[in-house]
């Protein structure tokens, strides 16, 4: 998406007005009301992001700011939301397109409900990129690119890992994130199609992304069922690494009596992995910040971008992988 250069013209007086009123920006690492230097020259990139969340998003939105950094060309204008809240990021987004910047990164906190603010920037050519979470109705010509890991694959390679480890079956939990992410469904797609029909769901719940909600979910599973579930499938390390809890309060051993499976890849999840805590680690790589520059730089150029970019990830199998990967971690 090209942006003419009478709007670059209008963007560049509304910034300047923007920092002349005291407008929080960020650069790299910082999230505090520093501005990101002078000004001239620098692309000005509003980032309406998810916040504090977790181990994968603190690396994902610290890579980002890193890799949007004044040294790199941009003013980056930092916007966490509130509790989580979508209204939050919407007034977020508003605000970008109304101070005249010159992209936006979304990653929403919730799949439907941008269409009209997506329309909005459409038209004052802003290009907008999104970050790991898609929307719904996934509309692309909404947007310029959405750059992410392959949910759908990820789960995928975690269902078939089950299948190998238990060839005659097992009792399995799932324990999902927040209903109606699009990463959510994702993951349930990607699983469902892929566990052999040897294989029985006995529940499957949200645990919000959390350990504490997990542990508790899981608890009061497994005492419903006498302790008769085998594998439990967790979203994300956090909510593992909770189930993992509470399979050690239950009297029993985790990674033995009961596998488990996380998503994400996390160093906290890589040494449960190599403690024999946790039994399959998905890696969910966070660090796309270089290829949202790319997109952005690209954009801006007028350059035709890929409206999906796929980041390569990996998985860990074994204790010995982890330890393997441990010392050069940087998530």
């Amino acid at each position: 998406m090209a942006r003419s250069a009478r709007f670059r013209s209008i963007a560049g007086i509304a910034l300047a007005g923007a920092m002349a009123l005291g407008i929080t920006a960020c650069s790299s690492g910082d999230s505090g009301d520093a501005g990101g230097g002078d000004g001239e020259g620098l692309v000005t990139v509003g980032f309406v992001a998810v916040g504090p969340e977790g181990g994968w998003r603190t690396a994902n939105e610290q890579n980002i700011q890193d890799a949007f950094s004044t040294e790199n060309g941009f003013t980056l204008k930092y916007a966490p939301a509130t509790n989580g809240d979508q209204n939050s990021q919407i007034t977020a987004f508003t605000s970008f397109i109304d101070e005249g910047v010159d992209a936006i990164l979304l990653s929403a906190t919730e799949a439907t409900g941008w269409e009209d603010v997506l329309k909005r920037a459409q038209e004052a050519e802003i290009p907008v990129v999104l970050l790991d979470r898609g929307i719904e109705p996934d509309d692309t010509s909404l947007y310029t690119s959405r750059i992410a890991p392959d949910n759908v694959g990820i789960s995928t390679s975690a269902a078939e890992w089950a299948n190998e480890q238990f060839p005659d079956g097992a009792k399995y939990v799932v324990l999902e994130g927040p209903p109606g992410l699009s990463v959510v469904n994702d993951r349930n797609k990607g699983w469902d199609a892929s566990i052999a029909d040897n294989f029985t769901k006995v529940e499957s719940q949200s645990a919000n992304w959390s350990t504490e909600e997990a542990k508790s979910v899981f608890e009061t599973i497994l005492k419903a069922n006498n302790n008769d579930i085998q594998l439990v499938f967790a979203q994300n390390d956090e909510m593992g690494l909770g189930a993992a809890l509470a399979v050690e309060e239950a009297g029993l051993k985790p990674g033995t009596d009961v596998k488990i499976i996380t998503i994400d890849g996390t160093k906290a999840a890589l040494e449960a992995l190599a403690a024999g805590r946790l039994s399959f680690v998905a890696e969910y790589n966070p660090l796309f910040g270089e290829d949202a520059v790319s997109v952005v730089n690209k954009a801006l150029a007028g350059d035709t971008v890929e409206s999906s970019i796929v980041v390569a990830s990996t998985t860990f199998d074994s204790p010995e992988a982890a330890q393997t990967a441990l010392p050069d971690r940087k998530f």
